[in-house]
């Protein structure tokens, strides 16, 4: 039986710690992707895909850094459209070539999406989303004063700037994103969370300064495609309680209830498994079927519901 999917890939999907993060590793983590992807397709699913871009706009900042002498620095918001384009770019010929070798004839487009946020939103008077490398402190007092960075300590790391993280209101290119999936097309999207921006009252767009959470924007956009499955897959194969002890204990189904316990109690480690239990939630209470978590590698048995973290209603 074929449904709507909406995949939502890790922000380390292409690059992977260690890494020096080449086209070529790149590429080859894309493949991978491609050939997980592919087999939904060939099951007969329709797809939509959603991406993180930690790594990549992390890099494209440092470079910024770098060349700053050189070269005028880019702000965040070009730095994360270029971040779409380039990871837009790697799944959606990846995964042509790997439906054009299984001659399944289905065209693979990437939308360069805006994410409308609220510009009185609280975070962007608390920013709390950190990025790019570590500084020392002589540094960071620096860059505070310089360019009003804001910027925290990371015990035993350094200091990194830290930028709002608004909620994910509307994508500004949702019609079309819609219309595209309706018609067939493998639809890549709002990779990143969404370039953020805000509308003033005469309704003209202004990017900002700030990183949405991919995992909040993929469940709005999977509300958006009208979307019945909700795939959020990252590096384990399931949620767990007390993660990473002797007594963890890994999750099989939760009603959005019960995830929103866990939540409130501090199971879900608020940078990593927290947020995507958190979007899991929303898509489920918006009307969505159900939700699940899970690797790249087990998607297609999650979804036959033989592993991964199933979120339902009830």
């Amino acid at each position: 039986m074929s449904s709507r999917i909406l995949i939502a890939l890790g922000g380390n999907a292409l690059l992977r710690a260690g890494e020096k993060g080449t086209s070529e590793e790149q590429f080859a983590h894309a493949i991978e992707t491609a050939k997980s992807c592919a087999r939904l397709v060939e099951a007969g699913h329709l797809l939509a895909m959603t991406h993180g871009n930690g790594p990549q706009i992390g890099n494209i900042l440092r470079k910024n850094e770098i060349a700053s002498k050189d070269f005028p620095e880019m702000p965040m918001d070009v730095c994360g459209a270029e971040t779409q384009g380039m990871i837009g770019y790697m799944l959606q010929k990846t995964l042509y070539n790997e439906l054009h070798q299984r001659k399944i004839d289905r065209s693979v487009i990437t939308i360069l999406t805006q994410t409308l946020v609220d510009k009185s939103d609280p975070a962007f008077q608390t920013p709390t989303k950190p990025i790019g490398r570590f500084f020392t402190a002589e540094m960071a007092k620096t860059l505070e004063q310089e360019k009003g960075w804001k910027m925290v300590e990371q015990v035993g790391k350094g200091f990194r700037r830290v930028v709002p993280s608004p909620n994910p209101k509307d994508l500004i290119e949702g019609k079309a994103i819609k219309q595209a999936f309706d018609a067939g097309n493998i639809v890549i999207a709002s990779g990143g969370g969404g370039i953020p921006v805000v509308r003033d009252d005469t309704g003209h767009l202004s990017g900002v300064e700030a990183v949405i959470d991919k995992d909040f924007t993929g469940a709005l956009l999977a509300k958006i495609v009208e979307a019945e499955i909700f795939c959020v897959l990252t590096d384990v194969e399931k949620a767990a309680l007390n993660f990473h002890k002797p007594d963890q204990k890994n999750l099989d189904h939760l009603t959005v209830q019960q995830a929103r316990m866990y939540l409130e109690e501090g199971e879900f480690a608020k940078g990593s498994m927290g947020p995507k239990v958190e979007a899991c939630c929303r898509f489920v209470e918006s009307g969505g079927k159900k939700a699940i978590i899970t690797s790249l590698e087990k998607c297609m048995e999650a979804l036959d519901g033989k592993t991964g973290t199933t979120i339902t209603l009830k």
